[in-house]
C-alpha cells in the first residue's frame, strides 16, 4: 500500500489548516527560544529599545516606526513583549502571501508555497533580532497583496489601505522606498495599472501616503544632513564585483533549505517508478505569473546592484526581498505538483522547521564550556536590579541615568526599575534626551566591564568624568558559566548636584 504523508493529506483536504499549523508552529518554537532562554536581549535590539527610549520623528540610522512599536511592546510586557511582536509581524507576513497565493495559483499551492518558505533561514533566525527588516516583512508583503487585489482584480478600493502600508513601510525602514518604486515601475508598464488611474482610488491613495509620512518627511526637512545617510547609505569599495558576489551568495545561502525540498520534492537525481501524490491547484495566468516572477526576482537584482555600488545588504535586510521565492517556484511548477520521496521530504521539513531553534538553545549551553560567550548571556535584570538599588540607597533618590560602556550600559538601563536614560559615551548624539550636564545635575551609575580586582575605569569614561571613584567591582553568575571567565562589571556612582543656595529677595525700592 502507498503510503502518504499527513502533510500531503492535509495539503489535499484542508490547506488553510496545514498553512496555519505550520506558521504558528514556527512563531511559537521562535517566540519560546528568546523568551525562556535569553537572559538579555541581543545587541542590536538592545540598541533599538534604548534608541527608542523618548519617541521621536527619527534618529540618524534608521525611519522612527520600529522603535515607537518596539517601546509600545517593552513598556507592556518587558522584553518578551518584543519577541511577541517579531513573530507577528512574521505570521502576518506569511498569512499575506498565503492570502496572494491563493487569489493566483489556489489555497493548495499557496499552502505549499509557504511551507516550502520553512527553508529560508532569513525569515526565521533574524527574527528574534526585533527591528526595520522585522518589521518591513508584513507591510512588504500586505503591500503587494493589496496592490494585486487593487491592480489584477480591479478591486478600488484596495488602493487605500495599499496607501496605508507603504506609507507605514516608508516609515519602517529603507526598502520602502525601493518597493514604492516596483510598485511604480510595475504600475506604469500593466495597462490595468494605467487604466487605473482614470478614476479616483489611486490619486486618493497617493495623498493618503503622502499624509502618512508627513510628520517623517518635515523632520527629514529640518535635519537635511541625515537624509543620505538613512536612504543611501553607500560607502566607497574597492571591488564592486566581489560586493555583488557575497550577496549573490547570501542569496544562495537564504535558499538552502528551498533547494533542499525541491531536490527531494522533484525526484532528483533518479525518479522512482510508482506514481506520487499529487497537489492539484489551478495554473496561474499570465498577469499573475509575471507579477510573481516580477516582484520574487527585481528586488534581489536591485539588492545586488545596490550591494555593487556600495550598500550594505545584511540577512535580515534580504528576508522582506525573499518573500515571493516559494510562491515563485509553485507557479513555475504548474497546475499539478508531484511530491516525490514525500515521506522523506516530511521529516526534511520538520527538521527544518525544529533544528534551527533548538541549535540556537544549544548554542547557548554549549558555547561558554567552549570560552566563547553567546549572545544574549548576560544576567540583565541582576544587573540593573543591583545598581538601581545602590544608588537608591547611596543617595536616597530613584536611579535616573545609566552612562559607561555601551553594552552594559544599555542592559542596566533597560532592566533597571523605572527605566533610567542612558547616556552614551561613544555617541551622545545617539541619546538626546540627556546631556554629561544633565547626568552630573540628576547623579547616575557609571559601569564598565573590568578583569582587575581594582575596578581601574577604562580611559573614556576616566576623561568624561574625571571625579569618578571606583567602586568594588561586582561579579555576576551568568545562566551557564562554562570555561568563561568571571563576568566582573566594574562602577561608580555620580552623586545628584546640591542644589544651588537662593539669594534673599531684595526689599522693595
Amino acid at each position: 500500500m502507498h503510503y502518504v504523508s499527513l502533510i500531503v493529506e492535509c495539503l489535499r483536504g484542508r490547506p488553510a489548516v496545514a498553512f496555519w499549523v505550520a506558521t504558528l508552529g514556527q512563531g511559537v518554537l521562535w517566540f519560546l527560544v528568546p523568551a525562556l532562554f535569553y537572559s538579555a536581549p541581543p545587541a542590536s535590539l538592545a540598541d533599538l529599545l534604548s534608541a527608542g527610549w523618548q519617541v521621536r520623528l527619527g534618529t540618524e540610522t534608521m525611519p522612527p516606526l520600529a522603535l515607537w512599536l518596539s517601546q509600545l511592546a517593552f513598556r507592556a510586557a518587558g522584553v518578551t513583549g518584543v519577541y511577541l511582536l517579531a513573530q507577528v509581524c512574521v505570521v502576518v507576513a506569511l498569512w499575506a502571501v498565503f492570502k496572494l497565493g491563493s487569489a493566483i495559483v489556489g489555497a493548495r499551492h499557496a499552502a505549499l508555497a509557504v511551507l516550502l518558505m520553512t527553508g529560508l533561514t532569513v525569515l526565521a533566525l533574524p527574527s528574534i533580532d526585533f527591528g526595520p527588516a522585522v518589521l518591513a516583512l508584513p507591510l512588504w508583503a500586505l503591500s503587494l497583496l493589496h496592490y494585486w487585489r487593487a491592480v489584477g482584480e480591479g478591486r478600488r478600493g484596495c488602493w487605500l489601505l495599499l496607501a496605508v502600508w507603504l506609507g507605514l513601510m516608508l516609515l519602517t525602514s529603507v526598502l520602502g522606498v525601493l518597493l514604492v518604486a516596483l510598485i511604480a515601475v510595475a504600475t506604469l508598464l500593466d495597462p490595468r495599472g494605467r487604466a487605473a488611474f482614470r478614476h479616483a482610488e489611486p490619486w486618493l491613495a497617493i495623498l493618503l501616503m503622502l499624509f502618512v509620512i508627513a510628520p517623517y518627511a518635515g523632520w527629514l526637512a529640518y535635519h537635511p544632513e541625515l537624509a543620505q545617510a538613512i536612504f543611501v547609505p553607500v560607502r566607497p569599495i574597492a571591488d564592486p564585483g566581489a560586493a555583488a558576489l557575497r550577496v549573490l551568495a547570501l542569496i544562495g545561502v537564504a535558499h538552502l533549505g528551498v533547494v533542499v525540498l525541491i531536490a527531494l520534492v522533484s525526484g532528483w537525481p533518479k525518479r522512482r517508478r510508482d506514481e506520487p501524490p499529487v497537489i492539484e491547484g489551478r495554473a496561474a495566468e499570465r498577469a499573475g505569473r509575471l507579477f510573481i516572477y516580477g516582484f520574487a526576482l527585481a528586488p534581489l537584482l536591485v539588492a545586488i546592484a545596490f550591494a555593487a555600488a556600495g550598500g550594505s545588504v545584511s540577512p535580515q535586510r534580504l528576508a522582506p526581498l525573499v518573500l515571493l521565492s516559494g510562491l515563485a517556484v509553485v507557479v513555475f511548477a504548474g497546475a499539478q505538483v508531484r511530491l516525490y520521496r514525500e515521506r522523506m521530504v516530511s521529516f526534511v521539513w520538520l527538521a527544518l522547521l525544529v533544528v534551527p531553534p533548538l541549535a540556537v538553545v544549544l548554542n547557548l549551553g554549549l558555547s561558554p564550556w567552549f570560552a566563547v560567550e553567546p549572545p544574549g548571556a548576560e544576567p540583565a535584570q541582576a544587573m540593573g536590579r543591583f545598581f538601581a538599588e545602590n544608588f537608591q540607597r547611596r543617595t536616597g533618590a530613584p536611579l535616573r541615568h545609566v552612562a559607561g560602556e555601551r553594552r552594559i550600559a544599555t542592559l542596566v538601563a533597560l532592566a533597571a526599575p523605572g527605566r533610567p536614560a542612558l547616556l552614551r559615551l561613544d555617541a551622545p548624539q545617539r541619546t538626546p534626551w540627556t546631556t554629561p550636564a544633565q547626568f552630573r545635575a540628576t547623579g547616575g551609575v557609571v559601569v564598565w566591564p573590568t578583569t582587575d580586582t581594582a575596578g581601574t575605569p577604562p580611559a573614556a569614561i576616566k576623561a568624561a568624568f574625571p571625579d569618578l571613584v571606583a567602586e568594588v567591582p561586582r561579579v555576576f553568575e551568568r545562566p551557564v558559566e562554562g570555561r568563561l571567565p568571571l563576568l566582573r562589571i566594574g562602577w561608580g556612582v555620580v552623586r545628584p548636584a546640591p542644589p544651588q543656595p537662593q539669594s534673599p529677595p531684595q526689599p522693595a525700592q
